[in-house]
C-alpha cells in the first residue's frame, strides 16, 4: 500500500543503493536487448525501476536534511557518486534511446511520456562521442558533489554563529514567544541567543531594538560560507560546459528547453517590465519609509539591517498592525488543522492521523481518502531544530500511478518548515508568513497527491514544467490572506478568543504593504540568476553581475561585504539555476487563477476550485500547463491579474 518510512542502517546504505543499481542496470539489460517494442514493455517496467530507486533513496536524502548527522552525511556523499554514475549511464545508453524512440502508442500520457523521454535522452547528451559522454557523466556527477557541498558549507556557517545579550534593553519590545525561544541559562546567568536559523534571524531583525546587534546580525548573515565563491565558480563554469557540450549558446538556453517560456528574450523582457512595472512605486515606498525612521529615531542614512525593522514599525504606525497582534491567533496545531479542513473543503477529499513511523517526534503524518478511497498519504515537519537545513519546502515520495503489472499506486509526500519550537511558556505561534509559507508548501502537495495520470512520469509533480511549478502553491496561498479563510482557525492560543474581524481586515489590508519593494528584491534575484546563467562569469564577474541588476533594483547601497550568491541555494544546491524568475512567470497563472476561484463569502468558489482539481492538478505533467490552463476556464490567463493581485497600478 504505502512505503513506511524507515532507515535502519545509514553505514551499510551505499552498499545496497549499489546492488539496487546493479540490479536495475541488469532489468534494463534485458528490455534493452529484447525483442520487445511496445510501450508496455519497455517504458512501461521503466518507470517501475524509477519508482523503486525513487522510494529507496529519498528516506536518505530526506533525512539529510531534516535530521543532519555525520553519518547521514557520510552516506549521502557516498551514495551520490552512484546515482550520479547511473543516470549518466542510462542517460547516454544509445541502444535504449533507439528503442524508445520507435515507440508509437496512441494514449495521450503515454505519448508525452514518450515525447519527454526522447527529449530528455537528447539533452543528456545521448547524440554525442563517446569521449564528450564520458566528459557529460564527470560533470554530472560533479555538479551533484559540488551543490551538496554549496548547502553543507551553508548548513554548517549557519549553525556555527550565535549572538548572545546579556542586557534587556536590547529586547525591549520584542513579542513574548520570540523572546522565550532565545532565553539561555549560562553559568547560572540568563542570556538571550540569537541565531542565523531563520525564525531566530528574522525575529531579531523585524523587533530587535539595538541596531548594532541588527548589524552584527545581518552581516553574519550576508557573509556565511565565503568558501561557496569558489563552488559557484566551478558550478557556473561546469554548466556552461554542459550546455556547450550539446550545441546551446549558454546554460540559460539549455535551461528553458524544458520550460513554459520558449525563449531567453522573453524572460528578460517579463522581468524589466515587471521592475518597470514596480519601479516607481517602490521608490516611494522606500521614500516614506526613510521619512518615518528619521522621524522615529532620527536615522540619517537608512541601513539593509534597518528595513525589516522600520517596516514593521511602520505598518503597526500606519495600520496599527503587527505580527505580534494576530501570532497569539495562530497556534500551530489550530492552522494545520484549518489546513487540512480547507483543503477537504476545496476539494472534496478528507484527511485521518496516520500512526506510522515517522523521523521525529514531531511529525504528523495523514491518510488521504478522495470520496472515502485511500488515495495518499501526508506528512508534516514544521518546526525549526538544530540539524535541519532552513526554509521550507515540499518533498514528493511516492508517485499516483498504475504499474507495469496492474497494481496501483497511491502518492505521499513530505512538508517540512522551520516554525518557532514550542517553549515552556508558549505552544509554537505562526506568524502570517508562516501561515502564508505553509498554504504555500500545501499547494505544491496537492499538486503531488491529487495527481490521478496513470504514468508515472507524468504523475503529480512529474514532467511539470519548471517555470509553471510554482503555480498551484502560488494560488493556494493567496487564501491564506483571506477573512472567510484565517477564521477557521484563528483563535487565541490562551482564551479561544476568535480573530477579530478587525485584525483580519488588517492582515488583508496591509499584505502589500511595500508590495513593489518586495517584487523588486524577486526581480534582482530573478534578474541575477538567469543573466548568470546567459555568459560565464568568474570570480569578481560575479559580483558585478549582481552589482549591475542592483543598481535599477535596490533603492539603498549595498554593503560591499553583502555576498547574498553565497547562500542562494536555490540555484546553487536546488533545482532553480536559469529559473528563479519561475515564481514570477508562475504568479501571472496563479493570480488569474486565484480571482477566478475567489469568493468573499465562503473565501473560494467551490465548482471552479473542482475544475481546478479536475483539470490542472489531476492532470499533472501529462499536458502543457498552457493547454490544461485554456481547458480548465476557456482561455488564456490574464497578465494583469498580477498587478491587481499586489494593487499596484
Amino acid at each position: 500500500m504505502f512505503q513506511e518510512f524507515k532507515l535502519d542502517n545509514l553505514e551499510q546504505f551505499p552498499q545496497e543503493l549499489d546492488a539496487l543499481l546493479n540490479q536495475q542496470r541488469a532489468t534494463i539489460n534485458a528490455i534493452t536487448s529484447s525483442q520487445e517494442s511496445s510501450y508496455e514493455k519497455v517504458l512501461k517496467p521503466l518507470q517501475d525501476l524509477d519508482e523503486e530507486l525513487g522510494l529507496f533513496f529519498t528516506p536518505l536524502s530526506h533525512l539529510n536534511a531534516v535530521m543532519n548527522s555525520e553519518e547521514t552525511k557520510k552516506a549521502y556523499e557516498a551514495s551520490i557518486p552512484l546515482l550520479s554514475k547511473f543516470s549518466s549511464e542510462i542517460a547516454q545508453n544509445e541502444a535504449l534511446f533507439k528503442k524508445i524512440s520507435q515507440i508509437k502508442t496512441t494514449h495521450p500520457e503515454a505519448k508525452k511520456v514518450v515525447e519527454n523521454e526522447i527529449r530528455d535522452f537528447v539533452l543528456s547528451g545521448v547524440n554525442l562521442s563517446q569521449e564528450q559522454k564520458k566528459r557529460m557523466e564527470e560533470i554530472s556527477l560533479a555538479l551533484s558533489e559540488l551543490s551538496n557541498q554549496f548547502s553543507q558549507n551553508l548548513l554548517d556557517a549557519t549553525n556555527a554563529y550565535e549572538l548572545l545579550m546579556s542586557d534587556e534593553k536590547d529586547i525591549q519590545g520584542m513579542p513574548q514567544s520570540d523572546i522565550d525561544a532565545a532565553k539561555v541559562e549560562r553559568d547560572g546567568t540568563t542570556l538571550y541567543r540569537f541565531t542565523l536559523q531563520l525564525p531566530s534571524y528574522l525575529a531579531y531583525m523585524t523587533y530587535g531594538p539595538n541596531r548594532t546587534y541588527r548589524q552584527e546580525l545581518s552581516k553574519a548573515y550576508a557573509t556565511r560560507a565565503p568558501q561557496n565563491a569558489t563552488i559557484i565558480d566551478q558550478i557556473l563554469a561546469l554548466k556552461n560546459e554542459k550546455a556547450k557540450l550539446l550545441n546551446f549558446e549558454s546554460y540559460a538556453h539549455y535551461a528553458l528547453e524544458t520550460r513554459d517560456a520558449s525563449k531567453e528574450e522573453d524572460v528578460i523582457q517579463f522581468l524589466n517590465d515587471l521592475a518597470d512595472a514596480a519601479l516607481q512605486p517602490a521608490k516611494k515606498e522606500m521614500e516614506e519609509l526613510k521619512a518615518f525612521a528619521k522621524k522615529t529615531d532620527g536615522i540619517e542614512e537608512l541601513a539593509g539591517y534597518d528595513v525589516a525593522y522600520y517596516s514593521e514599525k511602520l505598518k503597526k504606525e500606519k495600520f496599527d498592525f503587527d505580527d505580534t497582534m494576530t501570532k497569539p491567533y495562530f497556534e500551530q496545531n489550530k492552522v494545520l488543522a484549518g489546513l487540512l479542513d480547507i483543503v477537504s473543503e476545496l476539494f472534496a477529499v478528507t484527511f485521518s492521523p496516520a500512526d506510522v513511523p515517522t523521523w521525529h517526534a514531531c511529525v504528523k503524518a495523514f491518510d488521504i481518502f478522495d470520496h472515502g478511497k485511500l488515495s495518499g498519504r501526508i506528512y508534516f515537519d514544521l518546526e525549526a531544530r538544530k540539524d535541519k537545513s532552513g526554509g521550507a519546502w515540499m518533498n514528493d515520495w511516492e508517485t499516483h500511478y498504475v504499474d507495469s503489472k496492474g497494481k496501483q499506486h497511491f502518492a505521499s509526500a513530505f512538508i517540512v518548515c522551520n516554525f518557532s519550537a514550542a517553549s515552556k511558556e508558549t505552544p509554537s505561534l505562526l506568524r502570517h508568513d508562516d501561515v502564508v509559507t505553509l498554504f504555500h508548501e500545501m499547494g505544491h502537495a496537492v499538486h503531488h497527491l491529487f495527481g490521478t495520470c496513470t504514468e508515472r512520469s507524468v504523475s503529480g509533480i512529474n514532467g511539470v514544467a519548471w517555470d509553471v511549478v510554482e503555480f498551484p502553491s502560488q494560488f493556494l496561498e493567496n487564501f491564506a490572506y483571506e477573512a472567510a479563510i484565517l477564521k477557521r482557525f484563528g483563535f487565541h492560543y490562551q482564551s479561544g478568543e476568535p480573530i477579530s474581524d478587525v485584525l483580519m481586515a488588517k492582515i488583508k489590508e496591509t499584505k502589500n504593504f511595500q508590495a513593489a519593494l518586495g517584487i523588486l528584491r524577486q526581480v534582482e534575484f530573478s534578474l541575477f540568476d538567469f543573466m548568470l546563467h546567459q555568459n560565464l562569469y568568474q570570480g569578481d564577474e560575479v559580483q558585478n553581475l549582481i552589482d549591475t541588476i542592483r543598481k535599477k533594483t535596490s533603492l539603498l547601497q549595498v554593503p560591499q561585504y553583502n555576498k547574498f550568491q553565497h547562500g542562494f541555494a536555490h540555484i546553487f544546491a536546488g533545482g532553480y539555476a536559469a529559473g528563479y524568475y519561475s515564481y514570477k512567470w508562475a504568479e501571472v497563472l496563479s493570480a488569474d487563477a486565484f480571482f477566478s476561484c475567489l469568493d468573499d463569502e465562503d473565501g473560494f468558489n467551490k465548482a471552479h476550485a473542482q475544475g481546478y482539481k479536475a483539470f490542472i492538478l489531476a492532470n499533472g505533467g501529462s499536458k502543457e500547463m498552457s493547454e490544461l490552463y485554456e481547458a480548465w476556464l476557456g482561455r488564456k490567463p490574464d497578465v494583469k491579474s498580477l498587478t491587481r493581485l499586489y494593487e499596484i497600478v
